[in-house]
């Protein structure tokens, strides 16, 4: 199989109904996609197809094959973070740090979709569960990174 990923083609073996998070995890050992609750309840896992944001502990990746995957490790980099990357730092969002990749994949996917979002928006569009609470601090970072902050 392969698996347009970060602009990069993968190729790999795997059963077809493998979840994609292991394949990412497990099979190509891109590391930076969590796993969290195993049912797309948390968002842990949260990665772009296609830009969409998609849990991807759910998703089998037979039914990615031939779409663009964006993952936490194509977002940015140590030297050229993402805006929004920039914005968590600044606004101190990671606490213990889990869930931010899941989260900056979702919020990247609303910014690309609402540049200059609402706080109605960002709360309808991160649904990501953060058991440290910092999402007053993930809305002020995404508003930070759209340049809507107050």
């Amino acid at each position: 199989m392969e698996l347009n990923i970060n602009g990069q083609v993968a190729h790999f073996d795997a059963e077809p109904d493998m979840p994609l998070l292991w394949v990412l995890r497990d099979v190509l050992n891109m590391t930076g996609t969590k796993f969290g609750c195993g049912v797309a309840a948390c968002g842990a896992c949260t990665v772009r197809v296609d830009g969409e944001p998609t849990r991807s502990c759910v998703m089998p990746v037979s039914a990615v094959l031939g779409k663009r995957i964006q993952t936490i490790e194509g977002l940015g980099t140590v030297d050229k973070p993402h805006v929004l990357q920039a914005a968590w730092i600044a606004e101190q969002v990671p606490q213990c740090g889990y869930c931010q990749s899941g989260m900056l994949m979702a919020a990247a996917a609303l910014l690309e979709k609402k540049p200059k979002p609402s706080d109605a928006d960002i709360d309808a569009a991160m649904s990501n569960i953060c058991r440290c609470g910092t999402h007053q601090r993930v809305r002020a970072a995404i508003h930070r990174a759209a340049g809507t902050a107050a």
